[in-house]
């Protein structure tokens, strides 16, 4: 995307948007929420993937077709779960469809889950890279949307980020604190998309809301690239053993009241991010609206002027 086009996707994106994520509901379930959301005044709505499972192009083709006006993002497209001319096409079409209003997230997933599926794990780094020479080859064979979709690369390592600001229209790490999303900023500089994924723990007590936040393992998986991203931030092996110390929590997951909320989400846009996705922990996807509906007034305003990125 040029330079100005990355401009106009900020407009579109805003400040804060939403993660929708739970293992099993229902297409109407899914439009419900991504309407409640819409209307709450979230710029824009992410949905994951898996390798099998609800396949995330026909995920957004639903929440698109259900929504009026945010952008519906893949936070990510696993490459592993398909050819990536596929990925170019199947975005291409939807972005055709619905002109601004995509976002396009690729990874490159985890060891245990890549196994899982039968396939062999190699290099993240060099898989990315192979895996965007065969999406730009397959990019003429694709329709071409009125309004070009971006490219982003879930990047947490600074090789994988310099990926992303050499091939990619910016990066989107995940659950990774202030600092890291400052140093992705200065990395990729002014004219790149830097999209963060954070967590939102309605908890204001302390053990509660660390406890929910070690229920999602992201320190414990095998292979996990949040330690080493953690680890390269200066954070001591001890602090990433057992769940992560209460410093690392802390640091990777945003707890409390509204108010503490909002302001960790401004931390992040203060530190270069230019739009925060935020994602809840609850059972079902009715009760995620729910808290992000509460969440919405806390927020910073979606059009308020952005620090500058010079």
């Amino acid at each position: 995307m040029a330079v100005a086009a990355v401009e106009e996707m900020r407009g579109r994106l805003g400040r804060v948007g939403a993660v929708l994520t739970t293992p099993v509901a229902t297409a109407d379930e899914w439009r419900r929420a991504a309407r409640r959301v819409e209307e709450a005044g979230y710029g824009s709505i992410w949905v994951n993937e898996a390798i099998g499972g609800r396949e995330v192009f026909a995920q957004l083709g639903v929440l698109l077709a259900a929504t009026e006006h945010a952008v519906l993002g893949s936070a990510v497209a696993n490459l592993w779960a398909r050819h990536p001319a596929s990925m170019q096409g199947a975005a291409s079409v939807l972005a055709d469809a619905y002109p601004g209003r995509l976002a396009l997230g690729v990874g490159v997933s985890m060891p245990a889950s890549v196994e899982a599926s039968g396939q062999k794990w190699t290099s993240p780094l060099n898989r990315m890279r192979e895996y965007l020479d065969g999406m730009d080859a397959a990019a003429g064979a694709a329709p071409v949307p009125e309004v070009p979709f971006p490219r982003l690369l879930a990047a947490l390592g600074p090789k994988m980020q310099g990926l992303a600001r050499d091939r990619a229209d910016g990066a989107l790490p995940a659950a990774m604190p202030v600092e890291h999303t400052r140093a992705v900023r200065e990395r990729l500089g002014p004219d790149k998309l830097v999209v963060v994924v954070q967590t939102a723990i309605l908890e204001a007590d302390p053990e509660k809301a660390r406890a929910v936040a070690r229920q999602a393992q992201l320190l414990s998986l095998p292979g996990s690239p949040y330690v080493r991203s953690l680890k390269e931030l200066g954070y001591p092996d001890e602090a990433l053993t057992d769940g992560g110390s209460d410093e690392v929590i802390d640091a990777c997951f945003n707890w409390g009241d509204e108010t503490a909320i909002g302001k960790r989400v401004q931390d992040h846009l203060d530190a270069g991010a230019d739009h925060v996705a935020l994602a809840v922990f609850t059972p079902d996807l009715a009760a995620c609206a729910d808290l992000l509906e509460r969440l919405a007034s806390a927020l910073p305003a979606q059009r308020a002027e952005q620090p500058s990125r010079r």
